[in-house]
């Protein structure tokens, strides 16, 4: 089969961990018989650099013409001022909401090569193996009000966590229908104690609950989840939120797998399936790290597990998804690590070097 792959490299270690993942597409293009048409655009600060905006119309109507987007990372500390006009991680916002991406699916999963790699304790985090679903279009960062002013009290700001009942019940849909798939369990995470939107949310989880009666929903607050995350992580599987909790808490979460440079994602249309295709933007949980951009030690493993979750839910080849998962899983079996996943004394290869041992092993 024959797939178009829009390439935004974006800014700082983006590029370098993009570059890994389409080493491993061709890996897997060579040896199933499929050719992947790689056309890169711009997005985040190098895109404002070229054109002034972070997100250009023309990479958005290609991305739209495309079977998937792979993005690196955006992200550059010259545009860090709150006063500057354009930023890029507004680019990133705009494509998720131009390209209609209201489910961001975030697996963490410990490899046992890896559990003396975190800050936590072995015993806590062998066994972490679980699924975020945050939802992407709403809430906090997209609604209005939101703005600044000046009043008689000084300066004041405002945003808007509002929610409404149909992206409550898309978003609790991908999280039944995951759980489904996997133990049959499914964590809500909300605010009810506090927030209305929250009690709207969990009012419509009970709802939705009716049409999985095979799947166990629990509710958690926020601020419970956090402290469960670090404390007891292993009891959790698939967990849903909204936009703002969900990128908090995932953050948090990519501790628990060693480093953020193991944790890929995806950013879908739809629910995610391995009998269907869905528009989707696949990128690893990092951001652009300017701390290490250039020096060769940036960690792909997030982008290229993020092309597997590519080939399983925009071109429907879980096969072929399998295989990258399963490459992955064997370099580390090998020992094979990067500087962030090393332990003392352990020896790491380059980005490059990493990319390559996962292509061999396809």
């Amino acid at each position: 089969m024959e797939f178009k792959i829009t390439v935004l490299g974006g800014d700082g270690i983006g590029p370098d961990v993009v570059a890994e993942s389409i080493k491993v597409l061709d890996a897997v293009g060579k040896k199933y018989g499929h050719k992947f048409n790689f056309e890169k655009a711009l997005l985040g600060g190098v895109a404002i650099e070229a054109t002034g905006q972070a997100l250009p119309e023309q990479t958005l109507r290609q991305c739209l013409a495309s079977d998937a987007v792979l993005l690196g990372a955006v992200g550059d500390p010259k545009y860090d001022s709150p006063n500057a006009p354009v930023k890029p991680e507004s680019g990133l916002l705009a494509i998720r909401q131009g390209l209609g991406l209201f489910a961001n699916i975030r697996p963490v999963k410990m490899f046992s090569k890896l559990v003396n790699s975190t800050a936590l304790k072995p015993e806590i985090v062998k066994d972490v193996d679980m699924v975020f679903v945050r939802e992407l279009t709403g809430s906090v960062y997209f609604a209005t009000p939101k703005k600044r002013f000046n009043d008689e009290r000084g300066r004041g700001a405002v945003d808007t966590m509002q929610y409404h009942e149909d992206e409550i019940e898309r978003i609790l849909r991908v999280g039944f229908e995951l759980a489904r798939k996997r133990s049959k369990k499914l964590t809500s995470i909300d605010k009810a104690n506090v927030l209305k939107s929250s009690q709207l949310w969990r009012e419509i989880a009970e709802e939705v609950k009716k049409d999985y009666p095979d799947v166990t929903l629990n509710h958690v607050l926020v601020d419970a989840a956090s402290m469960y995350l670090i404390s007891r992580p292993s009891t959790f599987d698939v967990l849903v939120t909204e936009n703002m909790f969900g990128d908090i808490l995932t953050d948090e979460a990519s501790m628990l797998a060693g480093s953020m440079g193991m944790l890929p994602s995806a950013s879908l249309a739809g629910i995610p399936s391995d009998n269907t295709r869905c528009l989707g933007l696949y990128e690893p949980c990092h951001g652009s790290a300017p701390d290490i951009t250039g020096l060769g030690i940036a960690n792909p493993i997030a982008t290229i597990l993020s092309a597997a979750m590519m080939l399983r839910y925009s071109l429907a080849l879980p096969k072929e998804a399998d295989a990258i998962e399963k490459a992955v899983n064997a370099a580390i079996a090998d020992g094979l690590v990067t500087k962030d996943i090393a332990q003392v004394g352990q020896k790491y290869l380059a980005t490059g070097q990493m990319g390559s041992a996962v292509a061999d092993k396809i």
